[in-house]
């Protein structure tokens, strides 16, 4: 028996209501109530009938406030590039296009959508690990590695969609060519003088791996911040460099005195080679002088030799006795007998042949100067008439 049928149990519907109670809404109704409220916020009357003049003008206003969303919602695809960011468009998440600074517009999202990218900012990791030498040794390095996203117009949209972590990737990089760098290096090069080296090899290799990623990153400088030894082995590491830096210091001491050694050889050498070439110079000097003045004798004796004779020997007592003492007796009587003291003449004369047979050179200051020697060879100033 139906629930509604007479004699039946009509206390409750199938919906669960109970005689006279309200059931379940009428869809025409329910659409008919929302056209009424449309129509009575866009002016039109809910009273109408469908198809009257209240429906041209609702349909009027709706198309106007369509026309004001869509000119809104087409403001909103209008976008400011600062001079440090780039622009990456994408529509529907595949990348179109990518812009500099300056006011751009594009599709309003959902269909595209903007994201911009800082390409100047300097962003910076820290490394720290411990490292296998080429000989066998370990070495903790700590090394810090500033990058920024490259100013190209493929770098910024390497950066978002080639990679899916591109500063993870720079980390990785970072390790894999510092491993392969310090292990092709010794643990002292490493520690001592070639840091410098170890850094500019780390900064060319991790830009080549981080390019071959295309991972649209630019390596700026790798800064390493400490290298050393493990801590157990820190101490006995510590004496080898003392000792390696008292052996330099004795390296440069030793050179030092070398050089002082070698400097002030050479100046003697000098000096010397100086003082033989002025002996050369007054030998030959006074050899040339007694050789124009023996031939201005030899002049003279030709002319007159018993008068040459008698002066050359002059010339010769007068040297003699110059250069020794003497003694003057004074005798009553036509003359005055002239006492030589023939101990020191011999004494004498036996000195200055030893003297010229000494092999050692003259210094410069015990020299005759050009002037004694001309005056030597004058023959006024031995009394030559």
């Amino acid at each position: 028996m139906a629930w509604n049928e007479p004699g039946g149990n009509g206390s409750k519907d199938p919906w669960g209501h109970r005689k006279n109670e309200q059931g379940p809404p009428d869809l025409d109704e329910v659409i008919k109530k929302m056209r009424d409220k449309l129509g009575g916020w866009f002016g039109g009357n809910p009273n109408r009938p469908i198809g009257g003049s209240g429906d041209n003008l609702s349909g009027l206003t709706v198309t106007i406030l369509m026309g004001a969303l869509l000119g809104i919602w087409l403001l909103f695809g209008f976008y400011i590039v600062q001079p440090a960011e780039r622009g990456v468009v994408t529509r529907f998440g595949r990348y179109q296009q990518t812009t500099d600074q300056g006011l751009h517009w594009h599709l309003p999202y959902p269909i595209e959508d903007v994201q911009k990218i800082d390409v100047q900012q300097v962003r910076a990791i820290n490394h720290k690990a411990l490292m296998l030498t080429e000989d066998e040794n370990i070495v903790e390095i700590e090394l810090v590695v500033q990058y920024q996203v490259g100013e190209n117009e493929t770098d910024a949209k390497n950066y978002l969609f080639n990679v899916l972590e591109p500063d993870n990737t720079l980390h990785q990089a970072t390790e894999s060519a510092l491993r392969e760098i310090v292990g092709s290096s010794n643990m002292d090069a490493v520690l001592t003088n070639e840091r410098d080296r170890v850094t500019a090899d780390a900064t060319k290799l991790i830009q080549t791996i981080v390019n071959n990623y295309q991972t649209g990153l630019k390596v700026i400088s790798v800064n390493m911040q400490n290298a050393q030894p493990p801590e157990a082995v820190q101490s006995a590491f510590a004496d080898v460099i003392k000792a390696r830096e008292d052996e330099e210091r004795s390296k440069n001491k030793a050179q030092t005195y070398k050089n002082g050694v070698v400097e002030q050889a050479g100046g003697t050498a000098g000096k010397l080679i100086e003082e033989a070439k002025a002996y050369k110079s007054m030998v030959v000097a006074h050899a040339q002088g007694e050789t124009q003045r023996f031939a201005k004798i030899l002049t003279e004796y030709e002319k007159a030799p018993t008068i040459t004779r008698q002066r050359l020997y002059l010339e010769a007592m007068e040297a003699v006795l110059d250069n020794t003492s003497k003694v003057l007796v004074d005798i009553p009587g036509n003359n005055n007998l002239m006492v030589l003291p023939l101990d020191k003449i011999l004494t004498s004369s036996q000195l200055t042949e030893a003297a010229k047979l000494t092999p050692t050179l003259p210094s410069t200051t015990n020299m005759p100067s050009q002037s004694e020697n001309n005056k030597e060879n004058d023959p006024r100033s031995r009394g030559e008439r």
